[in-house]
């Protein structure tokens, strides 16, 4: 990465702050997670933000890591699957016995069977930077997902006529963090990323 920081030092600089901004982004949810503890119940909380989030993060670690030089989207997405992970591990501790099943039954065929397909795809039809751009478009498809899927939750804000189910904080962050991710992604000349962040 010091051959970035040295070559696009303002590409560096969006980098970290994307990083930063990011890690903010995951810990959004925090205080909802913390409900969910405190009441013991997930009162009417989705898992598929978190669940496609975590999908998300394991692939744009696996492009990452095919890019070889791509350090700042390796550092922020792995933490992404960490605290992406937590925040499962709580809702399937605190879900009804129906949600935990649909979670399980989720997490199975995207994180598992979907991301399992795509790696053995990626690497058995294609090479070096046709692989890259593959991932990179399909990458970009499962980003627009992860923008999508929190939208899930607009049916329950207009039933119950409360934003709580869709904090502010969570929306101005994302909002916050495709920009500076936008004007990385277009710093390294890398259109993924460019386009990624705009969805996330």
């Amino acid at each position: 990465m010091g051959g970035l920081s040295l070559q696009h030092p303002w590409a560096f600089a969006f980098g970290l702050l994307g990083n930063v901004i990011s890690f903010m982004t995951y810990l959004a949810p925090l205080p909802t997670f913390y409900r969910i503890y405190r009441s013991k119940s997930t009162q009417g909380f989705q898992s598929v933000p978190y669940v496609v989030a975590l999908f998300s993060a394991m692939l744009w670690i696996y492009y990452a890591l095919l890019k070889s030089d791509e350090c700042l989207l390796i550092t922020i997405n792995s933490a992404g699957c960490v605290i992406e992970t937590i925040y499962i591990i709580i809702y399937l501790t605190y879900a009804p016995k129906q949600a935990k099943l649909f979670t399980a039954k989720i997490l199975l065929l995207l994180n598992v069977g979907v991301f399992g397909l795509i790696l053995l795809l990626t690497l058995l039809l294609s090479e070096g930077e046709k692989r890259v751009v593959m991932l990179g478009w399909v990458c970009v498809g499962f980003s627009v997902s992860v923008f999508v899927a929190p939208l899930s939750v607009i049916r329950l804000v207009v039933r119950t006529r409360s934003v709580e189910f869709m904090p502010f904080s969570l929306s101005l962050s994302l909002t916050v963090s495709a920009v500076v991710w936008f004007l990385y992604g277009l710093l390294i000349k890398d259109k993924y990323v460019a386009v990624r962040e705009q969805h996330k």
